[in-house]
């Protein structure tokens, strides 16, 4: 038996037998070898192996983007999300993750194992025909991201990824292992998301806001990215984040002049809105204030990060910003301002859609006298004419 490294490709001729059995190979010849590991599922056996990057392209092939939904077991790659990936990959080579692909084999799958029993017959050698027909059930867009940063960075084609290999049984067993292997995938929280995310800068800024800050200490959901009814938090970590996202945008400064910054722009605002402190002095609960007020909402957080951009920016003090900002001290915050409907609350219920932030925006601009972009002004003229 050949013993091959995980990023070699080896080539052997046609004839190969197991168990005392010949078995048929394609008619080329030549096949792929991987070391595997053999499991059981549903009464199916399958194969995990470690494949290097460099051989995911040209095992993996698209070839049915113009076919009918119904005659895919997969959908139309999204290229969109695929430079993103690609970049994740490429400027975090020392720490990024991939999990695993799971591919259906059209084709013999031939599994060599080191031994009779025990863990040497559960590993072994998995050799596949070169012209066996490899079909992604799960993970085509992680495929189509190595490619690109191959292409940037091909020295990356010697690390591996795991690979987890079932035997191809028709259309309609592929269909059923797409359905099943996104049946239960649920997407995190945002939240969750930022509170677990080192690389971020911006959410570094926000976990330090909500263990410094006063007005974010012990007032943050840091899980949820939604408030229940009952909730005794002011803001979501989400919320926060995006608000600080807004706030930040274009703002050449260093991560910790930037979270001094956001902290010295939240403490602001919270002395012009004086029902987050009733909140932290227990005068107020967290749910009489949601159900009254926007302010804690995600919407308002999101706007007032973007007039308070708009506003650092032709700023050269902090004495003139904060001098600046001072009018959003005589917005009507409550539900019941007749103001909102339309811009920030839509039925009844508080919006989060680009446009009502948009609109919401344009309300705060109007208060601090600030001009409205040619976009906002587009959005605002829309609303005005019923069209919003």
């Amino acid at each position: 038996m050949t013993y091959v490294r995980y990023s070699s490709l080896v080539q052997t001729e046609a004839a190969s037998k197991a168990a005392g059995r010949a078995v048929s190979r394609a008619s080329t010849g030549f096949e792929y070898t991987f070391p595997a590991i053999r499991g059981v599922q549903a009464g199916r056996e399958f194969y995990a192996s470690m494949c290097p990057l460099r051989l995911i392209p040209k095992i993996f092939l698209f070839d049915e983007d113009d076919l009918a939904a119904e005659l895919r077991a997969q959908r139309v790659l999204n290229k969109g999300r695929l430079p993103a990936l690609a970049r994740y990959i490429l400027d975090n080579p020392d720490d990024y993750v991939f999990s695993a692909l799971t591919a259906s084999v059209d084709g013999d799958m031939l599994f060599e194992s080191q031994g009779g029993e025990g863990a040497a017959h559960r590993t072994g050698q998995l050799r596949i025909p070169m012209d066996a027909r490899f079909l992604i059930n799960d993970g085509q867009h992680r495929r189509a991201a190595i490619e690109l940063a191959l292409k940037e960075n091909p020295d990356l084609g010697d690390e591996t990824i795991a690979v987890v290999f079932f035997c191809d049984a028709g259309l309609a067993r592929s269909q059923q292992m797409f359905a099943d292997l996104n049946r239960h995938a649920v997407r995190p929280a945002r939240s969750i998301g930022v509170l677990y995310d080192h690389r971020d800068s911006n959410a570094q800024i926000t976990r330090a806001l909500t263990e410094r800050s006063v007005v974010f200490k012990g007032f943050v959901e840091m899980e949820k990215s939604t408030l229940s009814a009952r909730s005794r938090k002011l803001f979501t970590l989400s919320a926060l984040y995006f608000g600080n996202q807004s706030l930040l945008q274009g703002l050449e400064l260093k991560q910790e002049e930037a979270t001094v910054l956001a902290g010295e722009f939240w403490e602001a605002m919270d002395a012009m809105l004086p029902e987050w402190e009733q909140v932290r002095a227990r005068q107020l609960s967290a749910q009489e204030m949601r159900r009254d007020f926007i302010h804690s909402h995600g919407i308002a957080l999101h706007a007032l990060g973007r007039v308070g951009n708009a506003i650092l920016r032709d700023s050269t003090s902090a004495a003139e910003w904060k001098r600046r900002i001072a009018p959003l001290k005589n917005v009507d915050w409550t539900r019941a301002n007749a103001d909102w409907e339309g811009r920030a609350i839509v039925g009844g219920r508080v919006s989060k859609s680009h446009q009502n932030v948009t609109l919401t925006v344009n309300y705060l601009r109007q208060h601090l006298g600030l001009e409205l972009s040619p976009e906002e002004q587009r959005v605002e003229d829309a609303y005005l004419r019923g069209d919003a």
